[in-house]
């Protein structure tokens, strides 16, 4: 007999939901049965997507997190959601999960966890309370070429010449999509929290030996800059005013869009490894760029995600509507641009979502669990402490639980 499927519900109905539902045509044993969003016209629109490429025949709209929660048609959790209802979502799951017959299989977090450590670790807490297995959605640890890059660099060059000891991880872009991001209370801060989550943890796996705990890689110092290169000048400033019709006023509240880190590890054998990070909102070009760079005593790896093999050129007389049907965060309709033919699985959704959906249905465990969510966050606290005290930060202290990048700076 084959094995029921798993149903998933998604909590949140945005640009990212939108991505995983997409994303699921390439994963088996898996189907959308709800949806549960801020309003239920964008829950609808976001089921009428899972309808429509396939992965959703039977998905409904939910008034509310907990009644989908408690639904026997629901057997998963992936939320998707603001980061200020984090810990907000995860009691409405709670609550519905007490109704339950049999348990939820598991919950999928994206990233971060939470806009602060506290919160990260309340949404832990939360969560183990209702005693099921998380996910923690990092969708760059699954990208393909970084999979396939870091499995024979280190077959081939680690195990002759030795571990690799430097980790470099660039993501810019010309800014989020969403008025949300750019306000400092729902997001809980600027590019760092929003971007440099992906590159601290790509670099990090990068760097631990395949098959290796997280634990055997403990960072101990973290320092960062954060400032703002663009977005507070009056222009430009101005500028998301008008696209968010007011509800972004960026000059006067603001956090940060630009953010660079360097955070030093230690291996269990006492070897000093670094990483390096920088996460923008301030870059313009063709698309995004995002590249990796993993360098050993005898070998050294480029990524640049960026190139997917195909590019378009539009001229002058080319004069279409904005969008992003070329590349996410595609800031430019003329010109030579790159063109990924399939986002969802080059951005490494496919492959996550692939891998809880089987941990969740009982193949496994889960790679990243809210844990390792808790632990991205604590990177990232202290990131933010070094930019605004100017010193060092060990990412052990702590005081970081504590700490709030908007009122501590």
């Amino acid at each position: 007999m084959s094995q029921q499927p798993l149903r998933i519900g998604f909590v949140g109905g945005g640009f990212i939901a939108r991505f995983h539902i997409q994303s699921l045509v390439e994963v088996r044993d898996c189907e959308v049965t709800g949806v549960s969003s801020r309003t239920l016209v964008s829950a609808e629109e976001t089921v009428a997507l899972a309808r429509e490429i396939g992965v959703g025949a039977s998905a409904k709209a939910f008034d509310s997190t907990a009644e989908m929660a408690a639904d026997p048609n629901v057997d998963a959790l992936w939320i998707c959601a603001r980061n200020d209802t984090r810990v907000e979502i995860m009691n409405a799951i709670k609550e519905g999960s007490a109704k339950r017959e049999t348990p939820l299989k598991g919950i999928c977090l994206e990233k971060p966890l939470a806009r602060t450590l506290k919160e990260a670790l309340e949404v832990k807490a939360i969560a183990d309370d209702i005693g099921v297995p998380t996910g923690y959605l990092e969708d760059m640890l699954f990208a393909p070429s970084l999979v396939r890059s870091k499995e024979v660099l280190w077959r081939r060059g680690a195990s002759l010449a030795g571990r690799p000891y430097l980790a470099r991880a660039a993501e810019e872009h010309a800014g989020p999509h969403s008025a949300w991001f750019w306000q400092p209370e729902i997001a809980g801060g600027g590019v760092l929290l929003d971007m440099m989550c992906h590159s601290v943890e790509a670099a990090r796996w990068l760097l631990t030996e395949p098959g290796a705990p997280r634990q055997s890689l403990i960072p101990i110092e973290v320092s960062a800059t954060c400032e703002n290169l663009k977005w507070t000048q009056p222009v430009y400033a101005k500028q998301l005013q008008d696209r968010f019709e007011g509800q972004v006023d960026w000059e006067k509240h603001h956090t940060e869009d630009f953010a660079r880190a360097t955070v030093k590890w230690q291996t269990e054998d006492g070897q000093i490894l670094l990483s390096e990070t920088t996460s923008s909102w301030s870059y313009v070009g063709a698309g995004l760029r995002h590249t990796f760079q993993l360098l050993g005593p005898e070998y050294s790896l480029d990524v640049d995600m960026a190139e997917a093999g195909v590019k378009v050129f539009f001229s002058r007389e080319v004069k279409g509507a904005a969008g992003e049907d070329l590349v996410e965060k595609q800031n430019a309709e003329q010109g030579q641009m790159p063109l990924v033919p399939n986002e969802p699985a080059h951005y490494g959704y496919a492959g996550e979502n692939r891998h809880f959906v089987n941990a969740f249905l009982g193949h496994g465990k889960p790679q990243l669990t809210f844990d390792d969510g808790v632990e991205v966050m604590r990177i990232l606290m202290a990131a933010y402490q070094s930019s605004a005290e100017g010193r060092v930060i060990d990412p052990r202290d702590p005081g970081l639980i504590d700490y709030q990048p908007l009122t501590s700076a």
